[in-house]
């Protein structure tokens, strides 16, 4: 039983690293390339990337926090880390969503400066990213370890 769980959880971290992998991919592709007012295949690109962004965010929920909530976690170590990343992780997801929100709709992007705030609102995410994978990973770290 015990074993089984551990191959459960280590299953539900292998399909959140895949899918933050494919989000970060998604991230340095926009980031790199960043888009320019006319640019045809920026919609369909922050489009993918927003989708991308919630995916990761429920895939992290759903693979990782949800086991915490339903009490499934029992060795103390790994629930003082939890506890302790959680509350910083729950801004994060909160600074996820209102990228989300205000950019799920890239074909209302028209104009320079709604261009300039993308590109400065895409590396606060980044920064915010960076900051919720890092403590995303301390809890990973000590459940697998």
């Amino acid at each position: 039983m015990e074993n089984e769980r551990r191959v459960i959880t280590h299953n539900s971290i292998d399909d959140l690293v895949l899918t933050r992998t494919h989000l970060l991919s998604l991230y340095n592709e926009i980031a790199t390339h960043p888009p320019q007012v006319g640019d045809a295949g920026m919609p369909e690109l922050l489009q993918r990337f927003c989708e991308s962004l919630i995916d990761y965010t429920a895939a992290a929920h759903f693979k990782l926090y949800q086991y915490f909530d339903e009490k499934r976690e029992r060795r103390k170590s790994v629930i003082d880390v939890a506890e302790k990343a959680f509350p910083r992780i729950s801004q994060c997801t909160d600074h996820i969503l209102e990228f989300n929100d205000k950019y799920d709709h890239p074909e209302l992007i028209h104009d320079s400066n709604e261009l300039a705030s993308l590109r400065t609102d895409l590396s606060n995410l980044g920064e915010t990213l960076a900051d919720r994978i890092e403590l995303e990973d301390k809890v990973i770290r000590a459940m697998v370890g």
